[in-house]
């Protein structure tokens, strides 16, 4: 198998002891390029310095709704902030970003954030990783308002074949991670089964987002391959399938 992990924040202080050796773990297993997207402005250079070493790694350049408060980053300001660091690094890239409807910060304050986002996506015809947490509705309601040209991924998509279905509609692939591995995930796991391959992309999320079996432990971009394996089980497809038709989806989404 070839595969790519969409999703995978290897620039975490969790893989300074050992991410050589993961990253040859990865390839051992079949995982040959990682997708890291940026979630705080202290966070950006370390990702940068990081993806500069290893060209089989590619960042994305974003503000994640649970970095919003501390940041104290007002709208204007971030939009000049992303702005200066996609003029100055590649990125295949706005994101990781959203809503979040499960933590203390208001939603309005997290959407004014998420709408600089959004403009910028829309204005430099880049794709977007969207974290979307408990906030369909409100989620869906700004996608159709601005409907970026160059779509994006709702990252660790977790809702059901009808909501998937809409964000398909308007140009989202569906990031899918962990939670498909767990059987109480039911409905989570019927969307996957249903929506069209061409609609799924795969994502470790580590150090986060287990998957069954692992879990309290640190995630890792090398167990992707299990996240391929369920996935093809519950579309009853091969494994090679999944690998090959996922592939191109991420190849195409941020241009690889």
């Amino acid at each position: 198998m070839q595969l790519i992990d969409s999703h995978c924040h290897f620039d975490f202080d969790v893989f300074d002891p050992d991410r050589a050796q993961v990253w040859q773990q990865c390839r051992e297993a079949g995982v040959e390029r990682l997708i890291i997207p940026g979630v705080s402005k202290p966070r950006w250079p370390g990702l940068f310095d990081l993806v500069n070493r290893e060209p089989a790694w590619y960042a994305a350049v974003g503000l994640h709704p649970w970095w919003v408060a501390e940041s104290e980053t007002e709208p204007a300001e971030l939009q000049r902030d992303i702005a200066e660091q996609l003029q100055a690094n590649p990125c295949v890239a706005i994101g990781e970003c959203g809503l979040d409807g499960a933590i203390a910060i208001p939603l309005e304050e997290q959407e004014s954030h998420f709408r600089v986002q959004l403009a910028l996506a829309e204005e430099l015809e880049l794709p977007l990783i969207v974290h979307a947490c408990r906030c369909h509705g409100e989620m869906l309601r700004l996608l159709k308002e601005y409907r970026p040209g160059r779509g994006g991924v709702i990252h660790a998509f977790s809702g059901s074949e009808e909501i998937a279905r809409e964000y398909w509609k308007l140009g989202f692939y569906l990031g899918a991670g962990g939670t498909i591995t767990y059987g109480r995930a039911a409905k989570t796991r019927r969307a996957f089964a249903a929506m069209p391959l061409e609609s799924l992309l795969l994502e470790s999320d580590a150090p986060d987002m287990p998957v069954q079996g692992r879990q309290g432990q640190r995630n890792s971009p090398e167990y992707l391959p299990l996240i391929a394996e369920e996935l093809a089980e519950l579309r009853g497809i091969s494994v090679e399938e999944i690998a090959a038709q996922t592939r191109r989806n991420t190849e195409h989404l941020f241009s690889l």
